[in-house]
């Protein structure tokens, strides 16, 4: 029964993200309890990434580190790149500019690996990419930011380190050490870990946009137009860094889905920490659109999977 239930939260997650984010916009209050909870939010869903790594999944790095350097340069200079161009092309007001730069700058989202096993592309390689992307980030996120988003305000870099270590990183220890420990139990507890994140990131979602309601209305076209071009640049870029690379066509799917799609709940996180509320909305129209363009991708690149590799 839960598996079937994990199923359905995962084939309808865009819908639900929605229908909450409707919700939200209509009725504001209904999720503002949700605001000061995200980092924690974050942090239960790390922990479930944590208790479903195993050294296997880091095994790449020793048997192909060429293709997985590919991968995370991509990722960490691809996204803050578009990212920080299309806040200067479109010359996006300051809160959305700074929101768009701490999505392009987040490691990689764990959908992406899901992403890709539909693709039947690599999936070793990409939940290397996005293992040792998302390891990376408390150094790599908050220098890209400071690089990046500096021109708009001052970026404590320092705190944002902190703070990515202590709702990323220590969550993903304490998984492993509890798979680790728990055993059997662990092993009970994965099988409910779909449900809880899509849970957490609709609610994080409904937070957002009841958190700016009122501003959405004036910033939505704008926001949505911003992110899904940020998105689709990612999708091609990777693909075409991993071809430039003269990488075969399973790994470019795996590289493509590691750029285009961001881990946007830490981006939500982050902004409502650090930054204002409205700086948290591309990182939640993100959560929504990449699990839109991702699924969309994948269908096409599995009814591909037949043809001569090229």
């Amino acid at each position: 029964m839960i598996k079937k239930i994990s199923t359905i939260c995962n084939k309808y997650f865009a819908l639900l993200v929605i229908i909450i984010a409707i919700i939200a916009l209509m009725r504001p209050n209904t999720f503002l309890w949700v605001v000061p909870r995200v980092s924690l939010l974050l942090g239960i869903i790390m922990f479930g990434m944590g208790m479903t790594l195993k050294k296997e999944d880091f095994k790449e790095v020793f048997t192909r580190p060429k293709d997985v350097l590919v991968g995370i340069i991509a990722h960490y200079i691809i996204m803050p790149a578009v990212a920080y161009a299309l806040c200067v092309f479109l010359k996006l007001p300051k809160d959305i500019a700074i929101g768009v730069i701490l999505v392009g700058c987040c490691p990689s989202g764990t959908a992406s690996n899901v992403m890709c096993f539909i693709a039947k592309g690599d999936l070793a390689l990409s939940v290397c990419i996005s293992s040792i992307s998302t390891i990376l980030a408390p150094i790599f996120t908050p220098a890209l930011i400071l690089l990046l988003a500096g021109k708009w305000v001052d970026i404590p870099a320092a705190a944002l380190f902190v703070d990515i270590s202590k709702i990323v990183i220590l969550p993903i220890v304490l998984g492993v050490v509890f798979n680790k420990v728990a055993g059997k139990t662990a092993s009970r507890v994965v099988n409910v870990l779909p449900i809880v994140s899509v849970i957490a990131i609709v609610l994080i979602v409904g937070g957002v946009v009841g958190a700016n309601s009122k501003k959405l209305i004036t910033t939505a076209a704008i926001a949505i137009g911003a992110v899904v071009l940020h998105n689709l640049f990612g999708f091609l870029f990777g693909y075409l860094a991993a071809k430039v690379m003269k990488m075969d066509y399973a790994k470019r799917k795996a590289v493509s889905f590691e750029v285009g799609m961001q881990n946007s709940a830490l981006g939500v996180s982050l902004a409502m920490n650090f930054f204002s509320p409205v700086s948290a909305i591309p990182a939640a129209i993100f959560s929504v659109w990449h699990n839109i363009s991702g699924p969309t991708l994948a269908s096409y690149w599995a009814s591909k999977f037949k043809k001569v590799d090229k």
